[in-house]
């Protein structure tokens, strides 16, 4: 059963890896100068924010939890990267990226330690956090803008300078993409929170710490927050309050089209890749065929309820998802 079910998922990211090409060919054949290779380039270096976050809220959705804070927390820390930039422009980039992540970091941490150790609603949690943060932007912010002639040159160049022709952007997300697999397939953490997501009494009675692994899930998510928030705001250059506002829901959005169930416990990094991807082809191509932003809103929410629809049968048809991998002992790293 266990073979059927990995066949099927395979079957599944093939498929919208298929629809995702034939998107493309389709607005190309409208729009030729979109399927050229700056163009397309363009769209890789647009699905990297969307791909990093959702891959990070992945791990989230598979223990039963939702994010709903993540855009909130990308705020937060890009804000505060900025402004820590516009007051101190001699410090490294390096630097600055490692304070955004920390803030992250730190914001994630709240979010897993409430929900791991208090054993609060995830939703509930996040709900209130997403409310806190984002107003924590606007207090430390007095509600002003941080532009570009604030910013150094070096923090707005950084996203978008390229190495072996491919923005740092790409190369960044690609990064996250093998972290995550290695995770997801290799170790034991990984193993954990499939399990937790599946059975979470069970998960006890084997020995995995529950609260130890959501408190690291939820700090995975915020450090991955803070990165994108650096990211965000030095690639367009600017600060503000309302930065990323909704985008929480753009990513779990991209988890679901990807296949990983709500339900938890289901869920692979191929699937989170092509959701944020095929999302990113949407929002990409429908205003180059002159498509109202009216519809794109409706076309996006239909996608999402018929993946919805998607993983609810194949959930009844085939059942619950154990492990997507082999299970080694617990001795195994």
């Amino acid at each position: 059963m266990k073979h059927l079910i990995t066949h099927l998922a395979k079957q599944r990211e093939a498929l919208l890896a298929l629809v995702i090409v034939l998107l493309i060919c389709a607005v190309g054949l409208r729009a030729p100068l979109f399927i050229s290779a700056s163009s397309l380039h363009n769209l890789l270096t647009d699905s990297t924010l969307l791909i990093m976050l959702a891959l990070a809220q992945m791990f989230v959705i598979i223990t039963r939890g939702i994010d709903l804070s993540v855009a909130s927390n990308l705020a937060l820390s890009g804000m505060m990267a900025a402004l820590l930039a516009a007051k101190m422009p001699a410090l490294p980039v390096p630097v600055i990226i490692l304070v955004a992540v920390s803030i992250g970091l730190v914001l994630g941490l709240l979010n897993g330690w409430l929900i791991g150790y208090l054993e609060l609603p995830p939703i509930v949690v996040t709900l209130g956090t997403m409310s806190v943060y984002r107003g924590l932007v606007f207090v430390l912010s007095g509600g002003a803008w941080v532009s570009s002639h604030h910013m150094p040159p070096a923090f707005i160049a950084f996203p978008l300078s390229q190495f072996l022709g491919v923005t740092h952007l790409v190369w960044i997300a690609l990064g996250v993409i093998l972290l995550t697999w290695y995770m997801a397939r290799y170790t034991r953490y990984g193993r954990d929170l499939y399990a937790i997501g599946n059975a979470p009494t069970s998960a006890r009675y084997v020995g995995i710490n529950s609260a130890q692994r959501l408190l690291m899930v939820y700090a995975f998510s915020g450090a991955m927050a803070g990165l994108c928030g650096y990211l965000w705001v030095a690639r367009y250059a600017v600060a503000y309050s309302e930065i990323a506002y909704g985008f929480e829901f753009t990513v779990i959005a991209a988890c679901v089209i990807g296949g990983i169930s709500i339900a938890g416990g289901a869920g692979t990094v191929t699937g989170a890749v092509l959701g944020g991807l095929f999302l990113a082809v949407i929002n990409n191509a429908l205003p180059i065929i002159k498509v109202s932003p009216f519809w794109q809103s409706a076309l996006t929410g239909l996608v999402i309820l018929s993946a919805v629809i998607i993983n609810a049968r194949s959930n009844r048809k085939a059942g619950r998802q154990i492990l997507p991998l082999h299970l080694p002992t617990r001795s195994a790293a």
